[in-house]
Order: C-alpha cells, then structure tokens, then sequence
C-alpha cells in the first residue's frame, strides 16, 4: 500500500443551494463573510462530468471569512435526462448521516448570535439549539466553549462556536473581527474508527480531539434528548479540518440517501487538495469509500487552480472532490 500523501489541505466546503445569490447574500449579512469574484457559470463539460451532471450548467458562487472558502453551488440546468433536484429530506436530525455543517468562529456569542436569534423568532429561520450553549467544565475537551446551531433559509445547518483563552486554533484568538472563519466541517458519520482510517491512512489527515459529548447542554445544542456524541477532530496541514461525529444516542440516524445528486440540497462538497491523486484514487475502495467520478478528470477552469480532480465518497456517502496539479 503507498504511504499516505502528506499534505492534504481542505481548499473549500460547500453545498447545493438553489439560489446560489440569494444564500450569498444571507452568508455576508449576517454572518459576515465577503464576497470573492462574480458568479461563475459552468457549462457543460468536464468540470460537470466531474461531479455527475455531465450535461448541466452549473453556477458558482465563492465567499471568504477569514482564510476559508464557502463554495455555493446552483444547479441551474441538471441537463437532458437527469433529475430535478430534491430538498433536504423531512425532519432531518444531527445524528443522521447526511448531516454536515459549517463551524462559524466568532468572538462573542451572545453578539454574534443576535441577528440570527432573532430571525428565528421572526419565522425567518429554524433553530436547531434551543440556546447558545456553554459546555460544562467536567468535559475537559471542550469545556467553555460556547456554541449555537440553527439552519440557514434553506434548512442547511450552520454552527456558531466561540472559544475560551485555552482553546482553540491560536490564530482565533488573534484575528479581528466578529466573525473569524470556519474552524471546521462536522460530518455524521457510522463508525469513528473506519472514518479514521479513511481520512488519516488515505487521506494524511492528522486525529486530534477526540472524546463524548453528552448530558443536557449537549442536548439542548443538538436539539435531540439523551445524546450521546463521540467527536473526533480530524486536521489538514493547515487551515480548517472536519469533525466526525458518531451519536451513539439517542439513535444511530438514518444513511446518506443511496442516490444523493449533486442537485440535491442534501448536497455538500468538501475540496481537498492532495499529493498523490493517483495513490489516493487506488486505494478509495480499500478504505470504504467510492469513486464517483470517471476515473481523474483533467480539467482546465482557472477558477479551480487545479489540472486534475478526483469525486469521491466517504464510507458514509459524504463527498469529496480531491484535486491535484497537472
């Protein structure tokens, strides 16, 4: 088996709106993010062989907050023979398997949560917390932190997190602003260990925090009763990482639909840049994961700084487009 590459980096996270303006415009008013670049549309080709849609057209829309990429993808054709896309699935939960969220870094909850608190008594949003949520002192990982999760107007679940003094990435407690950056992406995953393997031993993702959450702040975050949640941080060599959790309760949740589309607003893409694609794409299976692609697509966007790109899919269905240069 070759080694593992060494220097994977996550260059963006998104996800599938159906209005890619609009869900920008909610991202710069109220959490701060700054546009990058105009809309970028896509038109047939390889880039939407790539993810499936060989036959879309596609716009794309980029967002900064701090150093990190939100990618807003709209599927303004999904192209002759393919299906419309579906909204997320009904009475989604935290604990099942198409779950993934955005870990906003901000630096004072109560006021960073304000404009989002009250739209949500407004109607305009969904909570997922009952209340921003400070994690009690017996947690030695992660006690003082202070977090809030709600959905954004399309139901995509969006996570505010404020770290005490002796938490947390250093460059968080040095950045200015209110809203700092993604710390990381939280997936639901089935069985810590086989993601473990699958992001470390494949991918050259480092494990770092990794523990139970439960008892009632826990509860009141997630929106669920009796949970119990094991998370472990997986980091890239820099920038922001991914965050497994596996709720061993209340229950196990339910999979990542078999037939999840790219036009689906269940849809989210974390982009990973890599050594050594080729070693990567012969090892997917080996590790659980799938290949979706067909095979390495060469490309040529200039938007996407890459010449060669891989889409694949975690154990638990989660996608990823792994890139590389030519």
């Amino acid at each position: 088996m070759p080694p593992a590459p060494t220097v994977p980096v996550i260059e963006s996270v998104g996800f599938t709106t159906t209005d890619a303006e609009a869900a920008a415009a909610f991202f710069r008013r109220e959490l701060g993010f700054q546009a990058e670049g105009g809309a970028i549309l896509v038109p047939p080709g390889p880039y939407t062989q790539l993810v499936g849609l060989p036959g879309a057209r596609l716009k794309l829309v980029h967002l900064r907050l701090g150093s990190e990429r939100l990618e807003l993808s709209e599927v303004l054709d999904p192209g002759r023979g393919a299906r419309a896309g579906r909204p997320l699935p009904a009475e989604s939960r935290s604990c099942d398997r198409w779950f993934q969220h955005i870990c906003v870094v901000v630096d004072a909850m109560e006021a960073a949560s304000t404009g989002v608190r009250r739209r949500i008594a407004g109607g305009a949003l969904v909570a997922i917390s009952s209340a921003p949520q400070r994690l009690p002192a017996w947690n030695r990982a992660a006690a003082g932190i202070e977090a809030f999760k709600f959905h954004d107007p399309e139901g995509h679940p969006i996570e505010l997190l404020q770290f005490p003094a002796d938490k947390g990435d250093p460059r968080w407690h040095r950045l200015p602003g209110r809203f700092k950056g993604l710390d990381h992406s939280a997936i639901a995953v089935a069985d810590t260990a086989r993601t473990a393997r699958f992001y470390g031993n494949l991918l050259g993702f480092h494990q770092a925090a990794d523990g139970i959450n439960q008892g009632p702040e826990q509860e009141r975050l997630d929106g669920l009763p009796n949970v119990q949640v094991r998370i472990t941080a997986h980091r890239a060599a820099r920038g922001m990482g991914l965050e497994a959790l596996e709720y061993l309760a209340p229950n196990r949740g339910r999979p990542m639909p078999a037939d999840l589309g790219f036009q689906d607003l269940a849809h989210w893409q974390v982009r990973v840049r890599v050594d050594d694609l080729d070693g990567v794409a012969e090892q997917v299976s080996s590790f659980g994961g799938t290949v979706l692609s067909p095979g390495i697509v060469s490309l040529a966007e200039p938007w996407l700084e890459a010449g060669r790109a891989l889409q694949i899919a975690d154990p638990d269905g989660h996608r990823l487009q792994l890139v590389a240069a030519p």
